[in-house]
């Protein structure tokens, strides 16, 4: 398959900015040749730098989510429409299944997508609720203990589950028991967050698949510990139809 060479020479930068300069040519080169991606072994020829390089800065592109790295190439990262959201609407199928969340579930329906190490909720309805979960927006969350997180994390490759476990995880211990919670959500199909970062809201949360590509969309519902505690399974099921329906057939 061709490679597309129209942003493929940088302009000449000083030293002082050569590092930036090659971190956004990797971007538009990226964005250019979507939706093929490219290799790692592409980009050091296409900017007539080391490949140690930029090896390097891809590698942290990818763990801030401006790329995504899928079966060796190099694609665009949610991060980067983060960029220009700036309160644009979500596709309406989306948004729509949020609102079919708050009024079968009466709480906070939240659309969130995988960027780097963190989570980044893109779209939420509120319900008519004076006690309800207010979930920031555009904002980056950390994927632990997050149910969101819980999800992206539980459909990561294997290799870049362990390397996240090892740098935001470091007690053995701790990595088994996520292990454990993540090959449940693997077998569930939901994730759940029983106030673990609030003691006082709980969260379901459900992937939303993509055949052949990673997880980077889930959706789900969070509120109240009081309200969702006894409804987890029930909330789990209507948060997991929707998320079906929105998962494009294999």
């Amino acid at each position: 398959m061709s490679v597309n060479t129209r942003e493929a020479k940088p302009a000449p930068a000083s030293n002082e900015h050569r590092t930036v300069s090659r971190v956004m040519t990797i971007l538009e080169l990226v964005i250019a040749n979507e939706p093929s991606g490219l290799r790692l072994a592409d980009l050091p020829e296409m900017l007539d730098a080391p490949k140690s390089s930029i090896h390097g800065l891809a590698r942290g592109l990818v763990a801030t989510g401006y790329l995504r790295e899928h079966q060796g190439r190099y694609f665009q990262g949610p991060a980067v429409a983060m960029l220009a959201f700036s309160g644009q609407e979500v596709p309406a199928a989306f948004h729509h299944a949020l609102e079919e969340l708050v009024e079968i579930s009466k709480e906070t329906a939240i659309l969130a997508t995988l960027a780097g190490d963190t989570v980044i909720n893109i779209d939420i309805i509120e319900p008519q609720q004076m006690i309800r979960a207010t979930p920031p927006l555009h904002v980056r969350r950390p994927l632990w203990p997050n149910s969101y997180g819980k999800v992206f994390l539980a459909h990561m490759s294997e290799q870049r589950r362990n390397s996240y476990l090892r740098r935001k995880h470091a007690d053995e211990t701790e990595q088994e028991q996520i292990r454990a919670e993540l090959e449940t959500i693997r077998t569930s199909g939901f994730a759940v967050n029983k106030g673990e970062a609030d003691a006082d809201l709980y969260g379901v949360a459900c992937p939303i698949v993509t055949g052949g590509s990673d997880v980077t969309l889930a959706i789900g519902v969070a509120g109240p510990a009081s309200r969702i505690a006894d409804r987890i399974d029930e909330i789990a099921l209507s948060v997991q139809r929707v998320a079906q329906e929105l998962s494009p057939p294999n």
